[in-house]
């Protein structure tokens, strides 16, 4: 199965250890993602490398939920999802985190790779899931930024 493949990334004022600690933290996760009203850990206190969490897309967007699981977890390098339940329209979806310091920066890359079905739609499913998400992807990535740099400067 040939999957689709997109990466966003952006340049944050803040150290990897921030970046991360905030993505990874699902008590503040819908403080600065537009796309959530939920984000929840199923079977864990904090995000570690087996854990599964739960994601609800805003109602918006169809109020879609999706269940992953901690595939990698490497603090504050990367971390890695993989979907283990979704919604309809998606046979599968994982996601890499990555955060790499640039001086005083933190370049934070978002790679996802996802598969549509039903497989007769795929090409038109996989063409609009892919503008879809990346969207999505470079818009809570900004709000990210605007998050950290904020938070840091007040």
């Amino acid at each position: 199965m040939r999957r689709h493949a997109r990466e966003e990334s952006i340049v944050i004022e803040a150290s990897p250890e921030s970046v991360f600690d905030l993505i990874h933290d699902y008590k503040l996760r819908l403080e600065w993602d537009p796309f959530l009203k939920e984000a929840t850990l199923l079977d864990r206190d904090s995000a570690e490398l087996g854990a599964t969490c739960r994601c609800v897309s805003r109602n918006s967007f169809g109020g879609m939920a999706m269940d992953a699981i901690y595939v990698s977890f490497d603090r504050p390098r990367v971390a890695a999802v993989k979907m283990v339940r979704g919604p309809g329209i998606l046979e599968s979806f994982a996601a890499t985190l990555r955060q790499d310091a640039e001086g005083d920066q933190t370049r934070v890359t978002y790679r996802y790779t996802f598969e549509t079905r039903p497989r007769l739609l795929r090409p038109v499913l996989n063409l609009a899931c892919s503008l879809f998400f990346a969207s999505e992807v470079r818009n809570r990535l900004k709000r990210l930024k605007n998050y950290l740099e904020s938070r840091d400067k007040g």
